[in-house]
């Protein structure tokens, strides 16, 4: 499952370790992604989502279905 919002598009940041001794390893901050199932009612049945977790916050702030027209618009498939 790649690291990706299918909602607000947030994808892993990249960035440096840093040691004790301040040597620098190069590093990823993955977002906190969750694979999330979801009745969408105006088609009778289950939607799963790959969102991270600002974007599980967002669907239950706009609701579902302006949710899954917003992932649509941007191209994601449901």
């Amino acid at each position: 499952m790649s690291a990706h919002c299918q909602l607000t598009g947030r994808k892993p940041g990249f960035g440096n370790n840093i040691s004790h001794s301040h040597r620098r390893t190069r590093r990823r901050f993955d977002p906190n992604i969750q694979r999330k199932r979801y009745w969408l009612p105006s088609e009778g049945r289950n939607v799963r989502l790959t969102l991270s977790a600002k974007g599980v916050k967002t669907v239950d702030t706009i609701g579902i279905e302006k949710a899954v027209a917003r992932v649509r618009a941007l191209g994601g498939r449901i």
